[in-house]
């Protein structure tokens, strides 16, 4: 079973706090990705900065795009993002035109979302999800359980690439064990720390004790 992808999520409210902590992170991840509320701070200059800083890493702009799908996929794919997200409800139009220009486009799961619509995703060449516990829900009190795995199952067994993300710390990584998640985004858990860089490489550790 192939490795999942570690995701760094960079949502600090100014560009220079984002790249320190790239710089100590960054390297050890897999994707680097510009958060929402980087991305609304800082605009595609964040992708831009990162994109320099790292050449050779997938960049993930998480633009969760509801609206204008070809532009906002235009402005992400010319700064340098490899990757676009998409929020659930936007229409099949929408993305659709976004995925005409951008061809990593991944729909961010929140509560507008069914099995039917999955199926009209895929039919549009949408490849990947993101499964998401809100900063929000998790604020109220919900936690990684079964109820998630399975969901996360049920989209790999239609063939999505599924990422997971939404208060992910290391402790979280050993209740996928035999799933094939795509990629683990962490934000806070990495961003948060006081050595970011360490718990990059722990977070590494641990996916790898499971997907050898």
């Amino acid at each position: 079973m192939t490795k999942p992808n570690l995701q760094i999520a960079l949502d600090q409210n100014t560009l220079a706090d984002a790249a320190r902590i790239a710089h100590l992170a960054g390297p050890i991840v897999d994707i680097v990705e510009v958060g929402t509320i980087l991305e609304l701070q800082a605009g595609q200059q964040a992708i831009r900065v990162l994109r320099e800083m790292f050449p050779d890493k997938i960049i993930a702009s998480d633009t969760k795009c509801a609206d204008a799908g070809s532009t906002v996929a235009q402005n992400s794919k010319d700064a340098g993002a490899d990757l676009m997200t998409v929020i659930d409800s936007a229409t099949i139009a929408t993305m659709k035109s976004a995925k005409s220009v951008l061809d990593g486009i991944q729909v961010e799961l929140y509560s507008a979302w069914n099995w039917e619509r999955a199926k009209e995703w895929q039919k549009i060449g949408i490849e990947q999800v993101i499964y998401h516990q809100s900063r929000d829900a998790l604020l109220a009190g919900e936690v990684w359980g079964k109820k998630d795995l399975d969901i996360v199952k049920r989209f790999v067994d239609m063939g999505f690439k599924v990422s997971v993300t939404g208060g992910l710390n290391i402790d979280t990584i050993k209740l996928f064990k035999g799933v094939p998640v795509y990629t683990f985004i962490a934000g806070r858990a990495i961003t948060g720390q006081k050595d970011p860089a360490k718990t990059a490489q722990d977070f590494q550790n641990e996916i790898k004790k499971y997907w050898a």
